[in-house]
């Protein structure tokens, strides 16, 4: 089991915050993993350190206009403990630069449920030039963007927008947190519910909407990237 945390901006614009016990499995950990603390987002204001976001902020949207943060959740990431998978412990770094010019404006460190909006190596060839929702690990190099494993503990988070959107992580388009199609269909009955409670802003799974962008797990070489 894992220790979250969560702050949601509740209907009257007040800010509801509570921690919850939750499984130690890559379903739940998705949402809470996917940017390291000091990752810069950027919102309307300027750039922003995840940690210092609060519900109701408004970030700046790819292709979009600006959305409100409706949701974040945050973790502790520990690498001694036990996890279902083994990349549920890893961290994907990007050096500076990487991709381009400030992409990313400084050394990124994106968590395992983090997804970037590119396109992977092993699908560049297809006919289809739609860049995909891609899980970061996918792109270590050795080189330039690498998996570590934390000496320490280290605090993840996720966040929500009342859509599904892509937005920028450090110069570099990374989603909001979506559960996806299948993931909340595949649980049981008493383990949906549970997941659900985690969210004040959802009653349903519906209520997620739609993927702004289609996932590399979509794609024709999906087996590089589980659901």
């Amino acid at each position: 089991m894992r220790r979250v945390e969560i702050a949601a901006l509740s209907p009257d614009g007040s800010i509801r915050q509570s921690q919850h016990i939750a499984p130690a499995t890559a379903a739940f950990e998705g949402a809470f993993s996917a940017f390291a603390r000091g990752t810069m987002i950027q919102t309307t204001e300027g750039p922003c350190a995840i940690e210092d976001l609060s519900p109701g902020d408004m970030l700046e949207v790819v292709d979009e206009k600006p959305q409100p943060v409706v949701w974040i959740g945050s973790m502790s990431l520990v690498p001694t403990a036990p996890v279902e998978r083994p990349e549920l412990t890893r961290l994907t770094r990007i050096m500076a630069d990487t991709l381009g010019l400030s992409r990313p404006m400084h050394d990124l460190v994106l968590g395992p449920g983090a997804r970037l909006l590119r396109n992977p190596v092993a699908l560049r060839d297809l006919t289809t030039q739609t860049r995909l929702l891609t899980p970061a690990r996918v792109f270590a190099d050795g080189l330039s963007i690498f998996e570590i494993t934390p000496p320490t503990p280290v605090k993840l988070y996720h966040l929500c927008l009342p859509r599904h959107a892509i937005i920028l992580a450090g110069g570099l388009e990374v989603e909001s947190y979506h559960p996806g199609k299948s993931l909340l269909r595949d649980m049981g009955n008493n383990m949906r519910a549970l997941f659900l409670s985690l969210f004040p802003h959802i009653s349903q799974p519906d209520d997620f909407g739609a993927l702004a962008c289609p996932r590399a797990d979509q794609a024709p070489l999906g087996h590089l990237t589980p659901a």
